[in-house]
């Protein structure tokens, strides 16, 4: 396969990944900016995980090839996905029903 690329074919792959670089960058830079907002627990996590499942999933679609790869692997990794929100959101009901009890004592 890399015997028949062009130099073309080279540039386009390195334009996209400087893309994706500068993206990466630019949401590292939203990340320390959202660090500064004056909000609750619940929202700053959500903007938290909502940055970071974004920068995740630039990596794993460019970087790591995931974005041509077959169906399989996107499948096991879109039901990694879905767990990894189940266990969140578990975590997330426990401290509100920490809270909940903590508020009643």
């Amino acid at each position: 396969m890399a015997e028949n690329m062009t130099m073309e074919d080279i540039r386009k792959h390195v334009r996209v990944y400087m893309y994706v670089f500068t993206a990466l960058g630019v949401l590292t830079v939203v990340t320390v900016a959202a660090s500064y907002l004056d909000v609750s627990f619940y929202p700053a996590l959500v903007i938290a995980l909502v940055i970071a499942c974004v920068k995740a999933s630039l990596v794993a679609a460019y970087f790591m090839h995931l974005i041509n790869e077959k169906r399989v692997v996107m499948g096991v990794l879109i039901s990694t996905l879905i767990f990894l929100i189940c266990m969140f959101a578990l975590m997330i009901a426990s401290h509100a029903d920490q809270e909940h009890i903590a508020s009643l004592l």
